[in-house]
């Protein structure tokens, strides 16, 4: 990758969570490598003459879809079996996905594509990253797919402007596909044997969702230790649980790592060092290692099967140019991502679920903190009803956390008998992550303005910085005020925070 230039070139290097960062979030052009087009084309080429002498039957190049499999489709019908394939099966609905998904998806199927193993014309994948560069996204919506034959109905909504149909994003602005391919002096592609199958066969939907699941679970992951930290200084809580000869004896990684970041962050703080009154502290604050560190291993998990993913060659049927061999197979199917979709969402509902416990500490009037946080208690209400609002997005995570992946309804005449159900997984892992920012953003607000109680002791240097950036946006409160409006201010904290540390 030439990053200076701010270009992506797809080669057969590994796809890294970095470069989809870079591709997503700092619009990186996209551009195919010679090798790339080598491999797309020999693959082209070698599906062109197998189809000249294969008396065979070959799925979905010289037969139907599906359950229809044992239709025959002649050579002269294999171009319009192609084109009715993608306009037959775009039938999402729902929401529209936002552009940054658009991008994701686009980029994926093109990474994908470019291995050589899908039979696509060279300008097909050239088509697919013209769109990407120019900022046009095809209107896709966030429900219809089973996560099986892949994400059939969500793929053929994006890849339906490809031939000329369906609609586009352009600079916000929704249009006719076939209005944007004329502004560009595009022709509809002419799609070819196997193509449909291409770009429809794949888990690219439920990827992308995934993807950017991760990266917001990495950011909560960390802002989860740091505000926890905050909440255990305004708790007057003891370091003890966080001693690393503690955790040597029960060596899981994530939980050696959160009490090594606890003992980085509160170095210097005068409230961690102080002498305390009490021997133990509540399994919210003390097991904070054990607890936030199995997310961080969960997440870890789930990294990997999404590194693998993206990496994937998904459609059906393969093709392996140099074995001379095309493969009817399952690489379409999404129950990898589905169950680490369901891994993912009960590891972030559970940072949720300990992190209301710590606010309904902060709240109770332990430990010399006032009633609800607030100096006059009964006049005020103070942080009485934040708390509700953080329990009931943490029961609604609770119940979004039940798996979709243990449920499947049979499709496709009983011949796509065991579905995934990954897109729905993937789908509401995205509003347990919204929550669970809400949720987290909740405590920020209470942690803050409880420190203020310890005053004029200090906490960490790293703490009391975070505090300052946290207090450009968000006021102590001396007395009630409009509630709703702080959170949301607190919210906004949480989604533009960086990681620096």
């Amino acid at each position: 990758m030439r990053t200076h230039d701010k270009i992506h070139v797809i080669t057969s290097k590994k796809l890294t969570f970095s470069d989809i960062e870079n591709i997503i979030f700092k619009n990186y052009r996209i551009e195919l490598s010679e090798e790339s087009r080598l491999r797309i084309q020999k693959c082209r080429n070698y599906l062109d003459e197998k189809m000249k002498s294969q008396n065979e039957p070959i799925y979905g190049i010289s037969t139907g879809f599906g359950a229809l499999h044992n239709h025959s489709i002649s050579p002269e019908q294999s171009s319009q079996l192609q084109h009715n394939l993608i306009t037959s099966h775009a039938c999402s609905v729902g929401e529209e996905l936002q552009p940054r998904t658009i991008r994701l998806m686009l980029f994926l199927k093109a990474h994908a594509l470019s291995y050589g193993n899908s039979g696509v014309q060279l300008i097909t994948v050239e088509r697919i990253i013209d769109f990407i560069n120019r900022g046009i996204y095809p209107v896709v919506h966030d429900q219809g797919s089973l996560g099986a034959s892949g994400d059939l109905a969500p793929l053929a909504n994006l890849f339906l402007p490809l031939i000329g149909q369906g609609e586009v994003r352009y600079h916000g602005k929704k249009y006719e596909s076939r209005e944007i391919l004329e502004k560009f002096n595009w022709q509809p592609i002419d799609l070819q044997s196997k193509e449909g199958l291409a770009l429809l066969n794949g888990t690219q939907f439920m990827a992308s969702h995934g993807v950017l699941a991760l990266l917001s679970a990495f950011k909560l992951s960390r802002l989860a230790d740091i505000i926890s930290a905050i909440s255990l200084e305004a708790f007057d809580g003891r370091l003890d649980p966080f001693y690393e000869s503690l955790h040597t004896l029960r060596p899981h990684k994530g939980q050696i790592e959160t009490a090594k970041f606890f003992n980085k962050i509160l170095q210097g703080s005068q409230l961690i060092t102080r002498p305390k009154k009490h021997v133990q502290d509540p399994y919210s604050f003390r097991c904070i290692p054990q607890v936030h560190g199995a997310s961080k291993d969960a997440i870890n998990y789930v990294a990997g099967v999404l590194e693998t993913e993206i990496n994937s060659v998904t459609d059906n049927p393969t093709i392996f140019v140099d074995e001379d061999k095309i493969l009817s197979g399952g690489n379409f199917h999404g129950q990898p991502l589905a169950l680490a979709f369901d891994f993912l969402s009960i590891a972030l509902s559970e940072l949720g679920s300990i992190s209301e416990r710590r606010v309904y500490r902060l709240i109770s009037g332990w430990r010399d903190l006032p009633e609800f946080l607030i100096a006059q208690p009964g006049l005020n209400s103070g942080f009485m009803i934040p708390q509700y609002v953080a329990a009931s997005l943490v029961s609604q995570n609770k119940q979004l956390s039940t798996p979709t992946s243990i449920d499947s309804i049979p499709s496709s005449n009983e011949q796509e008998d065991h579905v995934s159900m990954g897109g729905n997984g993937a789908i509401r892992l995205l509003k347990v992550i919204q929550n669970l920012e809400k949720i987290l953003a909740i405590e920020l607000f209470n942690a803050a303005q409880a420190l203020e109680f310890r005053r004029p002791l200090k906490t960490s240097d790293f703490l009391e910085n975070f505090i300052e950036k946290y207090r450009n946006k968000v006021s102590f409160i001396e007395n009630d005020v409009v509630m709703y409006k702080e959170i949301e201010k607190s919210v906004e904290f949480i989604k533009s925070f960086k990681q620096d540390i």
